[in-house]
């Protein structure tokens, strides 16, 4: 049990149960820190605590350090230390993680308490330096847990869970602003890409479901012949002949007239006249075409 509530269990408080129930009782002191220990309660426990702490605070004083002042919120739900000017809050000590708090005896102006701390479960002993009020700041917390225990019976236990509730809203509260932007902007990432995922698999599933006959079939280009590839895909109209055969269709010709890898121009002989040939070769064609006539004669 704390040792200001063993203390002052038999006599009368000095605040209201009001004041410290509806509202909370503030004090000012001077914050010398706070220092893990191994066990929850003792008085050597937390005189070796203060004796560190002491020590700490004579070094800060030699290099220039001062003690920083802050300002105790008590209540029944638990003590708050604030920065006095911005009432910034920099410890939030829970009421039911507080195990033990007592005032030195050897030096009236030291105070400490010892709290269970929330996140690492470490014990955590605060020791404060106040000049007129470090007796009056022990008993303020012994009347705390008198009126917190006395109400944890009449709710029959049900007001546990509300204080968890309560702190653990406290604790999601107190994350800092830029925690908070740092979260939002993770999550709209996240959607972001979840959105540029839907897109791409709506745009695979068009391509896949267009129909086969929507396909554009590029034009063939010419070989170096001059002539258009087979294909079985474009059919042309055939063109019967005198014998009833039908003749590969003729390739069109564009208006540029292309040239071999030579650098000649290719045959064509559907498009050929006589001055397309030499004398010589010519004449053995105009000679091969009179055989024929007269063999054809004789016939």
């Amino acid at each position: 049990m704390n040792r200001a509530f063993s203390r002052k269990k038999d006599k009368t408080w000095m605040h209201t149960p009001e004041a410290l129930s509806k509202h909370y009782i503030p004090y000012n002191a001077k914050f010398l820190g706070s220092t893990e220990v191994e066990q929850p309660k003792g008085t050597e426990v937390v005189r070796d605590a203060v004796r560190k702490l002491k020590f700490a605070r004579h070094i800060k004083k030699s290099e220039g350090q001062k003690i920083p002042k802050v300002e105790l919120q008590i209540s029944i739900y638990g003590v708050k230390i604030l920065e006095p000017k911005t009432k910034e809050v920099q410890h939030n000590c829970q009421l039911h993680r507080i195990s033990f708090c007592a005032d030195d005896k050897t030096d009236k102006r030291i105070f400490t308490f010892i709290c269970k701390d929330s996140e690492s479960n470490k014990h955590l002993c605060y020791v404060f330096d106040s000049e007129k009020c470090a007796e009056e700041i022990t008993l303020t917390i012994g009347q705390a847990f008198d009126l917190a225990y006395r109400k944890f019976l009449e709710s029959g236990g049900k007001d546990v869970e509300t204080r968890k509730q309560i702190a653990g809203m406290q604790k999601r509260s107190s994350r800092g602003s830029r925690c908070w932007i740092q979260d939002l902007e993770t999550e709209n990432m996240e959607l972001k890409n979840k959105v540029q995922d839907l897109e791409n698999r709506l745009r695979i599933s068009q391509v896949s479901s267009s129909p086969a006959g929507s396909v554009t079939v590029k034009s063939p280009s010419t070989d170096i012949f001059d002539m258009v590839p087979f294909s079985p895909i474009s059919h042309q109209s055939p063109t019967p002949t005198r014998n009833g055969t039908q003749l590969p269709p003729v390739p069109s010709r564009s208006a540029e007239i292309q040239r071999d890898l030579f650098g000649a121009e290719p045959f064509d002989p559907f498009n050929c006249g006589a001055g397309d040939f030499p004398p010589d070769i010519q004449s053995k064609l105009d000679e091969m075409q009179r055989q024929r006539w007269r063999g054809s004669k004789w016939d």
